[in-house]
């Protein structure tokens, strides 16, 4: 009978963050409805080389649209971030990320490299918009009244995901946990390149038949 793991770390203090684009969620739902009734009726009503058609037509389309629409996903836990783009998976504990950054997009920056953040897009006219309200609330306020006190500054949602991966990263680095210490694993989403070549294949050769 083995004895228990002592080195077991106590219950997280605080839950993890996840973040996902409802638009592209929205998109992505919308264009599988979409090709789902196209290719459904082509299989059910088309000739035998339509249907094939259909058949790796969807093969290719699919994965696709589920890959850049729902599946991109950011998680933070307190011992590691993990990004989950169209065709990879990266785990990264916290201790191995150096920088976050947002440009025209969001990246996560390592000693081995930067990975984009398809989860977190940046709205360039989010962001002008967030500006623009941050420097009309810059202006002289009244000390008393309803306009006293006009809140916090204005921000963009890519930046204020930023601001708060920062701060988990900051706690992280506060416990010296054991559990956000290692190196950077990266995973090929093997589900979703399979049936994208299938049907890339399969369809290339229906067009050329």
């Amino acid at each position: 009978m083995t004895s228990p793991d002592r080195s077991t770390p106590p219950q997280q203090q605080y839950a993890e963050r996840s973040y996902r684009s409802p638009a592209a969620l929205a998109g992505g739902a919308l264009l599988l409805l979409l090709g789902l009734w196209l290719g459904g009726d082509a299989l059910l009503r088309g000739d035998a080389h339509t249907r094939l058609t259909a058949l790796f037509a969807l093969l290719l389309g699919v994965p696709l649209v589920t890959a850049f629409t729902l599946r991109p996903l950011v998680r933070a836990a307190e011992d590691r971030l993990t990004v989950r783009n169209p065709f990879r998976t990266i785990t990264l504990p916290w201790d191995a990320v150096e920088g976050l950054r947002a440009g025209y997009s969001t990246e996560v920056v390592t000693s081995d490299g930067t990975y984009q953040m398809w989860a977190i897009p940046v709205s360039l006219r989010q962001r002008k918009k967030a500006g623009q309200q941050a420097t009309r609330g810059t202006g002289a306020q009244p000390r008393f009244g309803p306009h006293a006190d006009a809140g916090p500054t204005p921000r963009a949602m890519a930046d204020q995901a930023l601001d708060e991966l920062r701060e988990v990263q900051e706690r992280a680095a506060r416990s010296e946990s054991t559990q956000s210490q290692g190196e950077p694993e990266v995973r090929w989403s093997y589900p979703v390149l399979v049936p994208v070549v299938v049907g890339a294949v399969g369809l290339a050769v229906m067009v050329a038949v």
